[in-house]
């Protein structure tokens, strides 16, 4: 898989707000999917169960099993090769352009 194809999966998985939602309750600790369905009552069952498939998909959730339990694990990595790739150098942009109007503004 093409690594823009790879950059596609993550950006669409953050596009939805309640993966957004699951990805912050990961990033505090592991979860069990019953705990996360747990947490987001507010959907069926077989709606986490999507977003889940998604996020790993993704490769933003890497899952064990233990017994009958099965452990959503956040990996950030995705997250951090994003940001390095595409947030970063538009970041360092914008400061420059901030940095100059700054410097016009106090002309």
């Amino acid at each position: 898989m093409s690594s823009e194809a790879k950059d596609d999966k993550i950006f669409k998985a953050l596009a939805n707000g309640l993966r957004r939602r699951m990805l912050d309750v990961m990033k505090a600790a592991p979860q069990t999917t019953g705990g996360l369905c747990h947490l987001f009552a507010e959907v069926d069952r077989c709606t986490v169960m999507q977003h889940l498939k998604v996020l790993e998909n993704a490769g933003l959730v890497l899952v064990t099993r233990e017994g009958r339990e099965r452990w959503n694990h956040l990996n950030a990595l995705p997250i951090q090769k994003i940001h390095d790739r595409w947030i970063s150098h538009y970041a360092g942009h914008a400061m420059n352009v901030l940095g100059a109007l700054q410097a016009q503004l106090d002309k």
